[in-house]
């Protein structure tokens, strides 16, 4: 575990009220300005898009196969539209389906 300093913002009384004794003279009331670029993205880096592609295989006879691509997969299917998530997990419960990244 890391030490690290956490600063929020909090409308009183709304969401905190004071200690009795305690002195708040030196606790900071500014409003923060907005981080540029938050620790969360420096570390995994932009988003994804949301969403799923599927690229529809068909070979031979029984159920259609098919592989699921993020939508900036280079290897998805262009102009295929976005599978949300609940559709995506049902297509993914077909025996012959992949997942691609």
């Amino acid at each position: 575990m890391e030490a690290a300093e956490y600063r929020v913002w909090v409308r009183a009384p709304d969401h905190v009220r004071p200690v009795d004794g305690v002195d708040y003279d030196q606790v900071a009331t500014d409003r923060l300005e907005p981080s540029p670029k938050s620790a969360v993205r420096e570390v995994l880096g932009e988003r994804r898009p949301p969403g799923w592609v599927l690229a529809k295989v068909r070979e031979g006879r029984g159920p259609a196969q098919g592989v699921l691509h993020a939508p900036d997969c280079e290897e998805a299917p262009q102009g295929a539209p976005l599978l949300d998530v609940k559709h995506a997990l049902n297509v993914v419960e077909n025996p012959g389906c992949q997942v691609n990244g």
